[in-house]
């Protein structure tokens, strides 16, 4: 072939340009691009291999192999050397393709006497499209030239894929963002949602990939760039947190990167236009990601993938005001938000999908706060939807059904509507007590973290807030709330609750809630790491700041804190001297003293269950943390998918150890509740009361379920049925369990 001159690479987009240009159905100008591609680059195949759906590639259009192939020749991510290019998203250049790991012959293609392989990915922002290869008889590997080439067309190809260029019949020709999407997530939030989408950070679309003028679209670059750089400073001068500077300190280091501006240079000088450019560096650096597993490249990547979003929108003019208007049912959409930002929105969401995230994420927090229905880890949610698709969201199951068609929606909208007509069921039962046919009484809680949750307290008909988190009010600000601040929001809550006891636990930072202040710690194992208890025992600064605030904020009234993750009795002692320091200092200051005050812990690890006699005796009374006790009871990482659903709370094994801890506390009249999800599960709730837990919390939600389940059991008959199940050697009782309820409910 000629030699591969940078005037070569733009008469070779002016050619395509053009073609696209003609007005053609969308599998004439494939055609026309293969053919265009093979010629310019001396070779005698040039194949396009489109997705038909996320595991499977269709032969598109060629030049060279036989036509008779295209349509019907097709083959799984990572099949035979193209499969292998898709599934990567890395270039496979090769002398001798028929002896490379993974060939696979295709008869039907004619392709047995080609010796050379090139396959470039198709793709857009980490979004794979398909592939494009160039093939020839000579037993060569291609220059550097020839694959920067075909590079830059594959780039071409993916934007005006995106545009609808390449529309016909099938699914691989298919026009994109319109048809059907199930996307598999992970449950964070439970309920379901129905509504629009709204996308937080709206897609930027390149329009022209193609230049006419290098020397213009370098300018264009050095201009934005320059914009760039000059923003980054400005935030470096606002700001005068140290955490908020490092991370501006990286954006400032890659927005000077040569490297990074040379690159996109030589985009451009090949030609593309500046955003073309942009996005090409933006694409390969999001592919680089999802390759990366170590933490801190992955965060600069992201840094660089952020700061290229910016630069985007300083070239195309799409900024985040699009002029699109709040739809009146939002499903917000996003790759991650941040707890401020999710707080910005408030109660107007009714669902929220992410792309990433993860269970005790601060976005996650804040959508349990505010009982919106939410979904991490939705792969491709941020590529596939669009400003206003119809989005219906299931936190139950963790799916999302983009686009859905109607017997789809039609059975989601009667799941919502039997959800609606159970909670009005509930609603008749909201001020009676959660008395069961056996007379016992279980007392049902709240759990809550922000304001906006305590009007719900009346509402559920819950007896008071078994657990508000106060780690809420530090995660949103971008530095230390200062004592008074805190001290007028927890006496708000007391204010709210009318009366009813509200439990507040202390600080529980760390693990995957890391305050934006703070320098976060790179551990190992983060969630058994330093967090909670052991952060305010070794900086009781904060601490004494806090317990100060809610002694100023009872003003007299009773006051009940409960320090979390205590793993042995003598951190609970030295939490509990810290107590009375800070009563002590507020006494000596003339400050009300609470009119009483309750110290609790909160056990979430095997060890606290095995404390010494006196740990029980002295603790005013204890809160099961489930969720945190049962990831370690297991050894099973309650954000990794892979092992956390192997594991049943009703495992025989697990109720015992809890079992035990009723006893225990039963023993020494010490107060005990469970709080966490399994607590607003009904058929959990039911039997952890059978085994003696007297206090439940959960979200205000599902109070109403819980309530009705246990007004309609006897708990002594449901714990024979636990028992006889655990003596026959069952793993977990949960068969059992279920089928007694439906013979009885």
């Amino acid at each position: 072939m000629p030699e591969q001159t940078e005037s070569e690479s733009r008469k070779l987009l002016r050619r395509l340009r053009d073609a696209m240009a003609e007005d053609s159905a969308g599998q004439a100008r494939l055609d026309k691009i293969t053919h265009l591609t093979a010629d310019s680059m001396g070779t005698e195949v040039c194949s396009i291999y489109l997705f038909r759906d996320p595991e499977t590639l269709e032969l598109c259009a060629t030049e060279g192999l036989k036509a008779e192939a295209v349509h019907q020749t097709r083959m799984k991510m990572g099949e035979g050397l193209v499969g292998r290019v898709a599934r990567s998203g890395s270039i496979i250049n090769t002398a001798n393709a028929p002896q490379e790991k993974g060939f696979r012959f295709m008869p039907e293609t004619g392709e047995e006497i080609y010796s050379s392989f090139l396959g470039v990915p198709i793709q857009r922002l980490g979004e794979k499209l398909g592939v494009l290869v160039v093939q020839s008889k000579e037993a060569r590997e291609f220059s550097g030239d020839e694959v920067y080439a075909l590079e830059v067309v594959a780039m071409v190809l993916a934007e005006m894929t995106e545009l609808g260029a390449f529309l016909g019949e099938g699914a691989a020709l298919s026009a994109r963002h319109q048809q059907p999407v199930l996307i598999r997530g992970t449950t964070a939030q439970e309920g379901a949602a129905e509504g629009h989408v709204w996308l937080h950070e709206p897609r930027v679309v390149v329009t022209n990939p193609i230049s006419d003028d290098p020397h213009k679209e370098l300018e264009r670059l050095h201009e934005a760039v320059e914009t760039l750089r000059v923003s980054v400073d400005q935030m470096l001068a606002d700001t005068g947190d140290k955490e908020q500077t490092e991370v501006l300190e990286a954006y400032r280091m890659f927005a000077n990167s040569k490297g990074w501006m040379r690159r996109m240079e030589e985009d451009i000088a090949r030609g593309l236009t500046a955003e073309a450019a942009v996005e090409k560096e933006q694409s390969t650096a999001r592919n680089r990601m999802e390759q990366v597993t170590d933490a801190y490249l992955r965060e600069r990547l992201h840094d660089l993938d952020d700061l290229s979003n910016r630069l985007l929108r300083i070239l195309t003019g799409q900024g985040r005001e699009t002029g699109a208007e709040l739809p009146p049912d939002p499903i917000l959409v996003a790759r991650n938000i941040g707890p401020a930002e999710l707080l910005d929105y408030g109660r107007s969401l009714r669902g929220i999908v992410l792309e990433e995230g993860s269970v005790g994420s601060h976005a996650a927090i804040v959508a349990r706060a505010l009982a919106i229905p939410l979904v991490i880890r939705a792969g491709r949610i941020t590529t596939e939807a669009l400003n206003g698709n119809l989005i219906m969201v299931d936190g139950d199951q963790g799916v999302v059904h983009l686009r859905p068609d109607e017997t789809v929606a039609s059975a989601f909208r009667d799941k919502i509507a039997m959800q609606a007509q159970a909670q009005e069921r509930y609603t008749s039962i909201r001020d009676k007590q959660a008395e069961t046919l056996c007379g016992r009484t279980i007392g049902l809680h709240m759990n809550a973290g922000l304001m906006a949750d305590l009007p719900s307290l009346a509402g559920s008909g819950a007896q008071g807030v078994g657990l508000f988190r106060t780690e809420l009010q530090f995660l949103v600000r971008n530095q230390m709330p200062k004592r008074s601040e805190l001290s007028a929001l927890y006496s708000r809550v007391l204010d709210a609750a009318q009366g009813k006891r509200v439990v507040f636990r202390t600080l529980d930072i760390g693990s995957d809630k890391v305050l934006p202040y703070m320098k976060p710690n790179d551990e190992p194992n983060p969630a058994l790491g330093w967090r909670a208890i052991r952060v305010g025992l070794d900086k009781p600064g904060v601490m004494r700041m806090q317990l100060q605030a809610l002694i100023r904020a009872a003003h007299g009234r009773p006051l009940t804190v409960m320090f979390p993750f205590v793993a042995q009795y003598g951190e609970y002692l030295a939490a509990k001297a810290e107590m009375d320091k800070a009563m002590e200092r507020e006494r000596i200051l003339g400050h009300p003293l609470p009119a009483s005050l309750e110290v609790g812990a909160m056990l979430e690890t095997p060890s606290l269950a095995f404390a010494p006699e006196r740990f029980f005796e002295e603790v005013q009374f204890l809160s099961i943390g489930g969720n945190d006790l049962k990831q370690f009871f297991f050894a099973a990482d309650r954000e990794n998918e892979r092992v956390r659903r192997r594991y049943d709370t009703l495992n025989v094994s697990f109720l015992t150890f809890l079992e035990n801890i009723v006893d225990r506390c039963r023993a020494t009249n010490t107060p005990l509740s469970f709080c966490g999800e399994d607590a607003g599960r009904p058929v959990e709730a039911v039997c952890l009361a059978a085994i003696g837990l007297e206090t439940l919390s959960m979200r205000p939600a599902s109070i109403g379920p819980v309530k009705s389940i246990l007004r309609r059991t006897h708990l002594g008959e449901l714990r024979d049925v636990i028992y006889a199940a655990r003596d026959r050697g069952e793993e977990t009782v949960r068969p059992s369990v279920m089928d007694y309820l439906q013979q009885q409910l």
